[in-house]
């Protein structure tokens, strides 16, 4: 399926930390962080990192199979769920750029069946400010998603539900708009997204390892996906591509990510002001982009996730660095997202240690002890710590929870925003660290 995508690093403050510019790429201390991620099954995927157009990383870890074994290699395609997103979103542009539609045509145009289709722009469905209810949402998708589907069939899951919100009132998340847009280009092309895809940005691109998905075939080098249940990894439900569409239908390469966000920071897929369009935030989203900082150096790009497969891909324009992650299974809280930035930082010369990846049960004792709400004097938001499963969760005020894990005695980590919690065994209180900088929290 196709959940909901967040910004790189999603934290409880964003705290960054102060950047020192490597002379020279750390390739032994990659190569360590790969290693440790396989051998420790937190992930398995594929890395790659391109600077001004050269590769100076590229490097598979773990199985692209597991049954018969088939180890993963740089060449190995995995699905990348809500980049496409990102494709998608850079064939509207480029209508937009030959007239054939605006930021301000309203979706009646196209599909005056949608509830408030008169009201919702292009613009709206681009930045996720349309107020469509995401369709993946739905307690029935995860068997809908399995099985092939007509067109008419994702209108009608679509325009089914009342809409979220008022067009343009906020923004929120929905996989729905972008399924809309990748129709809009058929409708506007006159042919098959893959087509038009091919003809408009891949091959404008220099692409040759992403495509529209099919049925994965392992022997086109396409990964399996896989999830981790109690006896390890477990091959993870498959999507029929036919539903993700436009919000996430294709399948890539670490390397083919890295040229696309070359390509396209580059002038070769969009005019400069469609880009910069394309890169205005507002309530955190772009137009078919995400924005985030590893240090002081800033990044736009997208992520993803369709069935077990985990992608992450970003470009730093001023560094003319391109850095993605292509993943086939994740366990615990180390993600995509979280490679793609520790790769950047391991570039830039960032102080960046390899996590140890140590496992630990907590005493239930202690989970009952630890929930409640937290405050910390100076600190605008409060924390409240929930009970969830054999673990945390940690959640500030105005932001979603976050899973945390455990990590030693009292000690809980959430590591795509590199936050620690230390629990005082004494007092009702825990230490946050996050960015270099620490705070202390009491329980109210």
């Amino acid at each position: 399926m196709l959940p909901r995508a967040t910004p790189f690093l999603v934290g409880l403050l964003g705290l960054t930390a102060v950047a020192c510019r490597a002379q020279q790429l750390n390739t032994a201390k990659l190569d360590s962080l790969l290693t440790a991620l396989a051998a420790n099954h937190k992930m398995m995927g594929s890395l790659a990192l391109s600077k001004g157009g050269q590769v100076v990383y590229r490097r598979a870890f773990g199985d692209a199979r597991l049954a018969p074994s088939a180890p993963a290699t740089p060449n190995t395609r995995y699905r990348i769920g809500s980049i496409t997103k990102t494709f998608t979103g850079v064939m509207i542009f480029q209508l937009i750029e030959e007239k054939k539609l605006t930021l301000e045509t309203p979706l009646a145009t196209f599909f005056p069946q949608v509830p408030g289709a008169a009201a919702i722009t292009i613009d709206q469905l681009l930045s996720h400010r349309s107020g469509l209810h995401n369709f993946t949402n739905d307690p029935a998708f995860p068997a809908f998603m399995t099985q092939p589907h007509t067109q008419a069939e994702l209108m009608a899951l679509i325009a089914g539900p009342k809409p979220d919100f008022a067009p343009g009132t906020k923004a929120a998340y929905s996989n729905s708009n972008f399924v809309l847009l990748g129709y809009i280009v058929e409708k506007l092309t006159k042919m098959p997204y893959p087509q038009a895809l091919q003809k408009r940005v891949l091959a404008r691109a220099g692409l040759k390892n992403t495509f529209y998905g099919g049925k994965i075939n392992p022997q086109n080098q396409e990964a399996l996906s896989y999830e981790t249940g109690p006896g390890g990894w477990q091959l993870a439900p498959e999507t029929d591509m036919s539903v993700p569409g436009g919000a996430g239908a294709l399948v890539s390469t670490p390397a083919d990510l890295d040229r696309f966000f070359e390509a396209l920071f580059g002038g070769k897929l969009v005019a400069a002001s469609s880009l910069a369009t394309m890169q205005t935030l507002r309530d955190g989203y772009g137009r078919a982009l995400f924005a985030t900082a590893v240090g002081p150096q800033k990044s736009y790009g997208h992520n993803g996730a369709i069935d077990g497969f985990h992608s992450a891909a970003g470009y730093f324009p001023a560094d003319k660095l391109a850095v993605a992650v292509c993943s086939n299974g994740v366990a615990g809280s180390y993600s995509a997202d979280q490679l793609m930035a520790d790769a950047a930082r391991i570039y830039f010369g960032q102080p960046y240690k390899i996590p140890s990846f140590k496992t630990f049960t907590p005493a239930a004792a202690d989970l009952d002890r630890y929930p409640g709400t937290y405050a910390s004097p100076g600190f605008p938001l409060k924390i409240t710590v929930a009970k969830g499963g054999a673990s945390l969760t940690a959640q500030a005020t105005g932001q979603g929870p976050l899973p945390l894990e455990a990590v030693g005695p009292g000690a809980f980590t959430f590591d795509p925003a590199g936050i620690r919690l230390e629990f005082d065994a004494a007092k009702p209180t825990f230490t946050l660290t996050q960015g270099g900088t620490t705070h202390v929290f009491t329980k109210e």
